[in-house]
């Protein structure tokens, strides 16, 4: 589940956080690297249980207005077609997920204004009427309806940020990334699978564990150099002058530029001035690209980089 988008803005951040804090410990750092990495699975498992939760909301309401004094006949034989979805039962009994919730003791138990403000944003909208007014009813709908839901109404959602937010600091910017983690899986889910449906794994092999672990050591054993090159292509500026955070990132791209070949120069600093633009100043993306720009150029001439 963790893709090459997020280590590189884990990176940054722990590259960052390793000089102000002025900490030297290497070690303690790269443990610090791989918990964030861990926090942001914990995310996911997290959002995999938000529809579980929602469903089961609806199912109390229902129980709540038949046990009313007077109930109406709606409330007596209400439509069961959402909370009898047959994807998020498969969710729910689902081995990986129930071992997360057992192992973190994680729930939404204490988030229920959140939950029942989200499951009444889930009535109003379309995509829920169409599907409850649909006579078609199979998992591959099942399974759609969530998709829509989540890809509308959790997406972009500034109440869940801000309550994730508050939950754990290592989630601040990693919700976004994670989102796509959870549309992902929503779509791979196949009914006959049941139980034993696979859910995404942490790392999708070794060698994004490793690319992590070098790309960090990388970033901070070799930051002499890395700044020298930097200070030598922007010789109007003091260094001093620069934004640091700026500094950070032309330091890890110029660690991934000069230490994996197999990885295209231009996928390199496409990221990196994305990043910039996340983390930095508004002028920064442009600034970056120039520089690091610079630096391959004199590189290239000096045949101390060959790669395209």
């Amino acid at each position: 589940m963790i893709n090459r988008v997020l280590i590189r803005l884990k990176i940054i951040q722990i590259v960052y956080a390793y000089y102000q804090n002025g900490s030297k410990n290497l070690d303690s750092a790269e443990k610090e690297l791989f918990f964030s990495l861990s926090k942001a699975y914990d995310l996911y498992n997290y959002l995999l249980m938000l529809m579980i939760t929602i469903t089961n909301y609806a199912q109390k309401r229902i129980e709540t207005a038949k046990a009313k004094l007077a109930p109406t006949k709606e409330e007596l034989s209400p439509n069961m077609k959402f909370i009898e979805n047959k994807f998020i039962a498969q969710l729910e009994v689902n081995k990986q997920l129930d071992e997360f919730i057992t192992n973190q003791k994680k729930s939404w138990d204490n988030n229920q204004d959140f939950i029942k403000e989200t499951y009444e944003k889930i009535i109003d909208s379309d995509i829920y009427k169409e599907y409850m007014d649909s006579p078609e009813s199979s998992y591959a709908d099942d399974r759609e309806l969530w998709r829509k839901l989540y890809k509308t109404i959790i997406f972009n959602n500034e109440s869940l940020d801000q309550l994730l937010e508050d939950q754990s600091l290592y989630w601040n910017d990693d919700k976004e990334i994670v989102d796509t983690f959870v549309l992902k899986t929503i779509k791979k889910f196949e009914q006959k699978k049941g139980a034993n449906q696979p859910l995404l794994p942490e790392f999708k092999d070794d060698e994004d564990k490793e690319f992590a672990r070098r790309l960090f050591r990388r970033s901070i054993l070799n930051s002499d150099y890395y700044r020298h090159l930097i200070a030598e292509n922007t010789k109007n500026w003091d260094l001093d002058r620069i934004a640091f955070m700026d500094v950070v990132i032309m330091q890890c791209a110029l660690a991934e530029i000069l230490s994996f070949p197999n990885i295209p120069i231009s996928v390199s600093l496409n990221e990196y001035v994305e990043i910039a633009k996340l983390y930095s100043t508004a002028k920064s993306g442009g600034f970056i690209n120039g520089t690091l720009d610079g630096i391959v150029n004199q590189l290239k001439k000096e045949g101390k980089l060959t790669k395209n």
